[in-house]
């Protein structure tokens, strides 16, 4: 009875042994398959999971080197370049004051200030052409341009007082003035004296005021004939 027995427990301690190792060996298998499928999709897709089971020398990838990253150029920040400005050159007003130098004349000073040569000598008061300067002299240089006056005509019907401006010329002097315009000297004097510095050298061109018809004029008379007596 106790043989019986033994090999029953014997029986059935085998049975569930090869139970056990069936379960573990399809347990395994399903493991073995879900990694052969794993496998193929990796294969397939293109991963390198497979590629560095069934590879003893994995195939290298070859790896672009990065693209530079380029700087980006650097402004140039613009210079300005000054405009330069003109150079003014200061043209003196005339008449105005320049002394005689050493060697001067008054052909080479009117070229000297671009002046004209009869107007330099006209409103020096030099006459008949001539130039009398000697060195440290001082005489009145005219405004580039300046030209001699003309004579100013004045109508012979204008009431007494009336004011006119006369320009003075060449060889001109207070009385001379006075008596053209049937004016005095005083009068002329009293209305200009802000003008005339020295009423017996007036420059030429110099602008006066001037009442005119203030006083008779002086009759001229022609000279008469003496008859021899018979």
């Amino acid at each position: 009875m106790l043989d019986r027995k033994n090999t029953q427990n014997l029986m059935g301690g085998g049975n569930g042994r090869k139970r056990s190792l069936l379960m573990i060996l399809t347990v395994l298998a399903i493991i073995l398959v879900i990694l052969g499928i794993v496998m193929i999709v990796l294969w397939v897709t293109g991963g390198g999971f497979s590629t560095s089971i069934f590879s003893k020398n994995p195939t290298p990838t070859n790896t672009l080197p990065p693209t530079p990253i380029m700087s980006p150029t650097p402004s140039l920040i613009p210079t300005e370049t000054p405009t330069p400005e003109p150079t003014i050159t200061v043209t003196p007003a005339g008449p105005f004051e320049y002394e005689v130098q050493e060697n001067d004349s008054c052909w080479g000073i009117a070229e000297n200030f671009q002046v004209d040569f009869l107007t330099l000598l006209a409103i020096n008061n030099f006459e008949n052409g001539e130039c009398p300067i000697i060195p440290g002299q001082k005489i009145l240089i005219p405004s580039p341009g300046q030209s001699l006056p003309t004579p100013t005509n004045i109508p012979s019907d204008l009431d007494s007082g009336t004011r006119i401006t006369y320009t003075v010329q060449s060889g001109d002097s207070l009385a001379s003035i006075a008596s053209q315009f049937n004016s005095t000297v005083e009068d002329i004097l009293n209305l200009n004296a802000d003008v005339i510095e020295d009423q017996d050298n007036i420059p030429i061109g110099v602008q006066l005021t001037i009442r005119v018809n203030l006083v008779t004029p002086t009759p001229t008379f022609a000279p008469t004939s003496t008859l021899a007596a018979q």
